[in-house]
């Protein structure tokens, strides 16, 4: 069993500063579009909700004092948020990689880091985008965030897996079965959990009848822009970033690369099974 090897690979020090990078990009990015898209859908919902206040000074108050941070304040800070939210992201991405990279089926380091993207946006944003999509302001019972939080919050590990038991469905028919077969396999493992997960957990319908509809769905659309924005740019800027070098081109019956923190893959040498 021979071993040809094209270049070191890299240490997780480095896949992990790939992802950071790739992330706080790709967050600045979606940041932007958050602020062109999204923050004209918030100005709206804002004017509904303080329209409401102001009709029924009984019960209301002054929006405007209860805010912590001021409007000019929350533009500005979205850029750090996203910024930050995204190097995080791009550093569980780069944690990711390295820990599964022995699992998947390809030799591109760029390919590998591209699939577990759109595997994050489709487990940990799209599943649970279908059963809970984002509200503007002044929609929804401040009684129940906490239980509105901790059933997104679940959707959220549900939804990834799904798409965990998708690639198992995947995995699991044989090599040179026709592709169908193979994407039928993954499809019915990601629909029976996603499925079932969106049939058990609750639901919550607390949008007003007189809500604007499609105010409603433009705010939820560009939330979802701006998660797909992030995904993709991360996904496309960390497989730029791996692609710099490429993996030892492995002998079919070759092992696959060490996991992190063992000494083969921190010094960059070849593991043999």
């Amino acid at each position: 069993m021979s071993l040809n090897t094209t270049s070191a690979p890299p240490t997780f020090v480095t896949v992990l500063l790939r992802g950071l990078l790739a992330g706080l990009v790709a967050g600045l990015l979606a940041g932007t579009f958050a602020y062109v898209v999204g923050e004209p859908r918030i100005e709206a919902a804002i004017a509904i909700e303080e329209a409401a206040t102001h009709a029924a000074p009984a019960v209301g108050h002054d929006h405007h004092q209860d805010e912590l941070v001021s409007r000019e304040g929350q533009r500005g800070g979205l850029f750090l948020a996203t910024g930050l939210f995204g190097a995080a992201m791009g550093g569980l991405l780069a944690t990711a990689y390295a820990l599964l990279r022995r699992r998947l089926r390809t030799a591109d380091d760029g390919r590998s880091g591209l699939l577990l993207a759109g595997g994050a946006l489709l487990g940990a944003v799209i599943v649970p985008f279908l059963k809970y999509p984002p509200n503007p302001p002044a929609v929804g019972d401040p009684d129940t965030i906490n239980q509105r939080t901790g059933t997104y919050l679940l959707m959220v590990v549900l939804g990834l897996v799904a798409v965990w038991a998708g690639s198992l469905g995947h995995r699991s028919i044989r090599r040179g079965a026709p592709p169908w077969l193979r994407a039928g396999a993954a499809g019915g493992g990601f629909l029976l959990v996603a499925v079932v997960s969106h049939l058990v957990l609750p639901s919550f319908e607390e949008v007003p009848d007189d809500f604007p509809a499609t105010l409603l769905w433009n705010f939820r659309l560009a939330s979802l822009g701006t998660q797909v924005v992030l995904w993709t740019a991360t996904g496309l800027l960390f497989t730029a970033l791996m692609s710099r070098g490429r993996r030892p081109a492995l002998d079919r019956d070759a092992g696959r690369l060490p996991a992190p923190g063992s000494s083969a893959f921190d010094a960059g040498t070849p593991a043999h099974p």
